[in-house]
């Protein structure tokens, strides 16, 4: 944000205005101020907002109001969910430790999630506590929300372990978010929802749901992994990204992806899947149909000529061509 845009010049000036007085309002009203200082920002930039709340809080709140300056010890809840972005690994620690209110809003939320990869890893420790707690006292539209939106950059995450990783999915099979969540991933027109789709079937909450997101799904790219899911009767993911040399000498390398893989296991036949997906309405679904059915057209007898003369006069490039292909292999042209 090299140019300070009218929002970002209402969210610095709300929270210049609210980052010595929290401590003289109730919690709830120390939160809903958060909350609408910073409700408008784009969830997709929580990164550079960050930065950006973080260095106008640091630069303005009083140093002296420190996380035990307060009666009791117990600095308010909006103080400390600014406080868990502090430079300050030790404020970090803190702040997640005596937090013990609901996510003023999404954005709150995901910047709790983000100190799962924090690089002090007594704050990752303290995040892998609170977070499932905080999760069951915030708004689960603003849990999904935030979960929708950090979890396609998971795999970029280079510091988040295994027991990091629990937590999150711990909080994705809770039924108060994976329902939701499930719902995103069918009605959403826009965003990484078949990357998020890949995540979030790391754990079985799809599974049950897998037919109905093949069918119904908005994304043609959400409805071909769901479909290609139930054909291969297995879920893929991106587990994490690795830099390999290939040439030291010239120091040349590539980053190889870390593939994750489950079974799954369904009773959805093979004709019925290959039917649906045949006559889906996008080419990236018909495409998934023609390469499963190359796969075991030999079991379908007569009715293999039938589909591959289908997909051969598909207007779709990329699915006609396989469809020729699986005819000149019914006619024995190659094998």
């Amino acid at each position: 944000m090299q140019e300070q845009t009218e929002l970002e010049k209402a969210v610095i000036a709300d929270i210049k205005a609210i980052a010595n007085t929290l401590y003289s309002v109730r919690s709830d009203q120390g939160l809903r101020l958060l909350a609408e200082a910073t409700d408008k920002i784009p969830l997709a930039s929580f990164d550079e907002w960050e930065s950006v709340i973080r260095y106008t809080y640091g630069n303005t709140a009083n140093p002296t109001l420190n996380l035990g300056s307060f009666f009791g010890g117990k600095p308010p809840q909006g103080q400390l969910w600014l406080e868990l972005i502090s430079w300050n690994g030790r404020q970090r620690e803190k702040a997640l430790k005596r937090l013990s209110s609901p996510a003023p809003n999404s954005l709150f939320f995901i910047l709790a999630l983000r100190r799962l990869n924090d690089w002090v890893p007594q704050v990752r420790a303290a995040a892998r506590d609170i977070l499932p707690q905080i999760a069951k006292q915030s708004s689960p539209e603003h849990v999904t929300n935030a979960i929708r939106v950090t979890l396609p950059n998971l795999s970029s995450w280079g510091r988040i372990e295994k027991v990091d990783k629990d937590v999150l999915f711990e909080i994705i099979q809770t039924p108060a978010i994976s329902k939701p969540l499930t719902q995103q991933l069918i009605s959403l027109s826009s965003g990484p929802m078949s990357f998020l789709m890949s995540q979030v079937s790391r754990t079985t909450v799809l599974d049950d749901q897998l037919f109905e997101i093949a069918q119904t799904a908005i994304q043609p790219s959400v409805r071909a992994r769901a479909y290609r899911y139930l054909f291969e009767k297995r879920a893929v993911w991106l587990e994490a990204r690795k830099f390999e040399w290939t040439d030291i000498r010239y120091l040349k390398g590539k980053v190889k992806p870390i593939l994750g893989e489950r079974p799954i296991d369904h009773e959805v036949p093979f004709s019925t899947l290959l039917n649906h997906s045949t006559n889906d309405s996008s080419s990236i679904v018909r495409r998934v149909a023609a390469e499963f059915f190359i796969k075991e057209m030999k079991s379908l007898g007569e009715e293999a000529y039938s589909l591959a003369n289908s997909f051969a006069s598909d207007k779709s490039k990329a699915v006609s061509e396989r469809g020729h292909f699986a005819l000149r292999r019914l006619n024995g042209e190659i094998e």
